[in-house]
């Protein structure tokens, strides 16, 4: 029988015998079908437009800075509003996620491409099309009902602007759903021999779950979104009350897709959380089937949840007590993950690179949001903080402290592998502090204003609460100007930064087992596993194969005694599906 030693030893071979592939920079510029070239494509531009909606909320947070309008217009905050929310949700976390999703998941399992390389190409150049058509608005009439967009204020005001909202919408959703229905078939059909659905990378699985979230719910919304653009356009009367329309239906079918839509935005960056915590703590992962399962259970349980956003809504009592129970019920797989991740981090060897700082802050931002979360779950409690800032404080520690923290952590993770060269550690540590002291001076004085009584989504306010909305003013500011180290970091490492090697991490997944940045199909042969993607120092901790936090900086270092796997041309050999449980 293979010691683990040697089935150790064995993961050390490399797969591949061709060079990095360094392309022109004109690619990105093309309707390229490279799940790579695709991947960054979709990191780029979506991180632009999240420059623009951090403007746009700098802008929002200046008028707040006072009690009175002296910056912008009502009119004018209220588009900032409408269109700071829905950029940030469609046009940076949703593509942002699938971005990462593009560049790892055919690397993950082997895989040479995406199942579908023109369809994902087409996903992608949906994307900035349906951006700068929303951004445009600003140009005609910018809408003004929110990013919810509830009737009749939609079908009443700033019609034209209210249009291109509509459409912008519609034309991402789609995108989103090519995008899923890629990411589903590439990871059920086109795993390598020898890999069961057990034996996959923990990402793999939250981008399932994540996938089947969406070809779900995003039709329900394009549904909606069609019928209020008959209310608009036609006359119709679907969600109208003055002509026998019901508004809450409205409600009820936004709300099926938008509460799902916090999990298509958290759940990628969980799966990115969970293979970056055991890498850099540098122990197995703490409960792989937990982990995995408990994205399908977040899934399952994100889809009967939604009227909870509905309880000051004539919800009947009844219903109230069953959303509750169930939005109640679903902290407990996220918590599964909390306590796993917690595990793995105890007693690990930590790196306390950017990375790993960017993970450890999702975890803790994360946390604080979810016990907000069972907060407003509670009926009684809900009602009292409803369209208040504490609802916007509970958004933001979710969305933010949580999906951003976690895109920087895999940005930080994976730049290594996308560009081939390493970022600058000391820029990256200055890029968190900001960050996290920014969004919690931000973000959390929002409990207290909510709790005493302001209302969001308005420019003035009592002059009473004037201290802590310029506390929060200030942690914006701060906020902002924390993108600027990660922006020169980024740039000047892709140009000038040290050559990263094939696995400077000393990572066991099958992406660190090609060169750096991956050639045009990946992997020169067939890879065939040796041992799991969380095998860290198997069996005996006596015995185990491990690599200092030292030699895991350096630049020069290649694929190190912790690879993922061993070339082997015979699919004979490759490991039975039921060899290696995670």
């Amino acid at each position: 029988m293979t010691s683990n030693i040697e089935l150790q030893s064995q993961a050390n071979r490399e797969v591949h015998n061709e060079e990095p592939l360094f392309r022109n920079w004109r690619d990105y510029f093309t309707f390229n079908t490279d799940h790579k070239v695709i991947a960054i494509q979709y990191l780029v531009t979506s991180f632009l437009f999240y420059l623009i909606g951090g403007s746009l909320a700098t802008a929002m947070r200046t008028e707040l800075a006072t009690p009175d309008v002296d910056f912008v217009s009502r009119e004018l905050y209220n588009g900032l509003l409408t269109v700071h929310g829905t950029v940030m949700i469609f046009l940076w976390i949703v593509p942002a996620g699938a971005g990462l999703a593009n560049f790892l998941i055919p690397l993950m399992i082997g895989a040479r491409d995406m199942a579908f390389p023109k369809l994902n190409a087409v996903a992608f150049w949906i994307i900035p099309f349906g951006g700068l058509l929303l951004i445009s608005s600003f140009f005609l009439e910018a809408p003004q009902a929110g990013w919810t967009s509830y009737p009749p204020l939609s079908i009443l005001n700033a019609k034209v602007g209210q249009a291109i909202w509509i459409t912008s919408v519609l034309l991402l959703g789609t995108s989103s759903i090519l995008g899923a229905i890629n990411f589903l078939v590439t990871i059920l059909r086109m795993r390598i021999p020898g890999m069961g659905i057990n034996q996959m990378p923990l990402f793999c699985w939250s981008m399932m779950a994540t996938s089947a979230l969406i070809l779900i719910g995003t039709p329900v919304l394009a549904g909606a979104l069609i019928l209020l653009a008959f209310d608009l356009i036609a006359g119709t009367a679907f969600f109208n009350p003055t002509g026998g329309g019901d508004p809450v239906v409205y409600q009820h079918l936004f709300w099926f897709y938008s509460h799902p839509a916090v999990y298509i935005m958290i759940v990628p960056l969980f799966g990115a959380i969970s293979e970056i915590i055991p890498v850099h703590s540098r122990k197995p992962i703490f409960g792989y089937r937990a982990i995995a399962y408990s994205s399908i259970a977040i899934a399952f349980l994100g889809l009967i949840v939604w009227a909870h956003h509905m309880f000051t809504s004539g919800t009947p009592a009844w219903l109230r007590m069953f959303f509750m129970i169930a939005t109640m019920v679903i902290a407990v797989p996220t918590g599964i993950k909390v306590f796993s991740w917690l595990a793995t981090i105890w007693g690990g060897k930590l790196r306390l690179n950017s990375a790993m700082l960017f993970a450890m802050g999702f975890v803790s931002m994360f946390v604080i949001g979810g016990i907000s979360g069972v907060m407003v779950a509670s009926v009684p409690f809900d009602i009292h903080v409803h369209d208040t800032y504490f609802i916007v404080a509970h958004l933001h520690y979710v969305l933010f402290g949580g999906s951003v923290f976690g895109i920087y952590a895999s940005l930080y993770h994976w730049f290594p592998k996308m560009t081939g060269r390493m970022m600058n550690e000391t820029w990256g540590y200055i890029h968190f502090a900001l960050t996290f002291a920014g969004f919690n001076l931000t973000f959390l004085p929002m409990h207290e204003l909510g709790l005493l009584g302001m209302n969001r989504r308005v420019a003035e306010y009592d002059p009473a609460l004037a201290p802590l909305n310029l506390l929060c003013t200030i942690g914006a500011y701060l906020l902002a100007i924390s993108t600027i180290p990660f922006l020169v970091n980024a740039i000047w490492s892709w140009l000038y930064g040290p050559l990263a090697g094939d696995n400077p991490w000393q990572a066991l997944t099958l992406e660190w087992t090609t060169p750096s940045p991956p050639p045009a199909e990946n992997f020169a042969i067939t890879p065939v596993l040796a041992i799991g993607p969380y095998d860290y120092g198997m069996g005996d901790r006596n015995t185990e194969v491990d690599v200092p936090f030292s030699e895991a900086e350096d630049p020069a270092l290649s694929a190190g005694p912790n690879s993922a796997l061993r070339a082997d041309p015979d699919p004979a050999k490759a490991a039975h599906p039921d060899d290696h449980q995670g």
